[in-house]
């Protein structure tokens, strides 16, 4: 997979965005994992610009407007697909998890314009833990300890999906990697030209120890461990923050 270099107003943005809190996750068992996990998620890579709307039809109110590519890298945007529907004449829309504001948005898109993928992959952040797992084809690949928000700046709970992986230069903070999420932020509408993203990525020149809640919001890992998901975790990867 290809790995892009972030430009520093972007990654002020998504950096600063980690201070941030989001909406409240879904049920999940005590360990953190759902009950139940789907083995692969299916994914609409969008070939063209599309509006969202709130219903499976062009008519319904349109909730978003979601670019083909995304920000930092300009890789295509995909997105997690939720449902599949028929509409007015035969068209076929898929319910979509959606970047951007408000956390949490779902919208639907025309299948037109899109090509069909899947990912075997997801990640499950364990907040009171404090470890990062990620899964494939719904088994446990690995795990990793992690920095978390402190109190004062808690990480967001909720779903959420990773929008595109950025590398970093030498001297970023929270390099070598970012996932930067679909999450945003509650408090920053903006920041030094960013959107107030949240993101999780190294701890190059910001430290924090593992296993500790001590960051501003964002999750933070060894370069190791961040290495490791950037080879195998691509946009539209589904990460549920629990806890």
């Amino acid at each position: 997979m290809r790995l892009h270099t972030l430009t520093r107003p972007l990654l002020a943005g998504l950096l600063t965005a980690c201070l941030l809190a989001g909406f409240t996750a879904g049920s999940a068992a005590a360990a953190g994992a759902p009950a139940r996990m789907q083995a692969t998620q299916e994914l609409a890579v969008l070939l063209t610009d599309h509006a969202a709307h709130s219903a499976p039809e062009a008519g319904a109110p349109q909730v978003a407007l979601v670019p083909d590519t995304r920000p930092i890298t300009g890789e295509q945007t995909t997105l997690p697909v939720l449902a599949r529907r028929i509409g007015a004449g035969g068209a076929m829309w898929l319910q979509v998890m959606l970047p951007g504001r408000p956390n949490g948005l779902t919208g639907w898109i025309a299948e037109a314009g899109t090509r069909s993928s899947v990912t075997p992959w997801r990640l499950i952040v364990n907040l009171g833990a404090r470890r990062v797992t990620a899964y494939l084809n719904g088994r446990k690949a690995k795990s990793f300890s992690a920095v978390v928000g402190k109190p004062s700046t808690p990480t967001p709970s909720g779903q959420f999906f990773v929008e595109e992986v950025v590398r970093m230069g030498s001297k970023d903070p929270g390099g070598p990697i970012a996932l930067a999420l679909s999450a945003r932020s509650n408090v920053f509408a903006e920041f030094e030209g960013g959107p107030g993203q949240i993101g999780i990525h190294g701890r190059d020149n910001l430290g924090g120890t593992l296993g500790h809640a001590e960051s501003h919001g964002c999750v933070r890992l060894a370069t190791s461990s961040i290495e490791w998901l950037a080879e195998r975790v691509a946009g539209g990867t589904p990460v549920l923050i629990v806890g």
